[in-house]
């Protein structure tokens, strides 16, 4: 039992890597592009910012949005024995995976357009992938507790939305009124 957690931690680490990949990539996008838009950067806030509450709404169910429900996935006759498997399994994920994260994810990388350096995208979208990959690493090791933890979790998914709807609400307001900076000297104060 052992040996097979160490191998469950270890595959569940490569597939985050996988997933964790394309996220940073897409995040060094986002900011590359927004960088060559930087003399359009306020309108371009005020449109994410907009984009963002939609979002944000979207997430909470007040505004569902009927294509980004939309779900596709591939099915996978064997499973990936070996560890560049889990990664490409995890690569796969991250385009996939849309329905689930595509919200926050979009709230990000429009985030993550804004910033000055790519370095900043980078960073953004790692702190993302490392907020998806933990649980999934640590689900990978105490795999049977995380099954009963799911279950308290999805008994309260409404009210999860409804936070990561107001969240992003939140920050779409912040970034329309040109106040998003705000949090940022809030926590260097800290």
């Amino acid at each position: 039992p052992r040996a097979l957690a160490g191998r469950v931690a270890v595959a569940s680490t490569v597939f985050v890597l996988g997933f964790s990949t394309v996220f940073v990539a897409l995040g060094a996008a986002a900011t590359l592009v927004g960088q060559t838009l930087l003399d359009y950067k306020r309108e371009l806030s005020i449109v994410g910012g907009i984009i963002i509450i939609v979002l944000g709404l979207h997430t909470a169910g007040i505004l569902p949005i009927k294509w980004l429900l939309y779900e596709k996935r591939a099915t996978v006759r064997t499973r990936p024995v070996s560890l560049l498997g889990a990664y490409l399994v995890g690569l796969a994920f991250a385009f996939g995976w849309t329905p689930c994260i595509g919200p926050i994810l979009g709230a990000i990388l429009l985030y993550a357009s804004q910033q000055e350096t790519v370095g900043q995208g980078v960073v953004l979208l790692s702190a993302y992938s490392a907020g998806l990959g933990i649980p999934f690493i640590v689900s990978g090791l105490a795999v049977n507790r995380f099954f009963a933890a799911s279950g308290v979790l999805k008994r309260h998914m409404r009210q999860v939305e409804y936070v990561a709807g107001a969240l992003l609400v939140g920050v779409g307001v912040l970034l329309v009124t040109d106040r998003l900076s705000m949090i940022a000297q809030y926590f260097v104060k800290i």
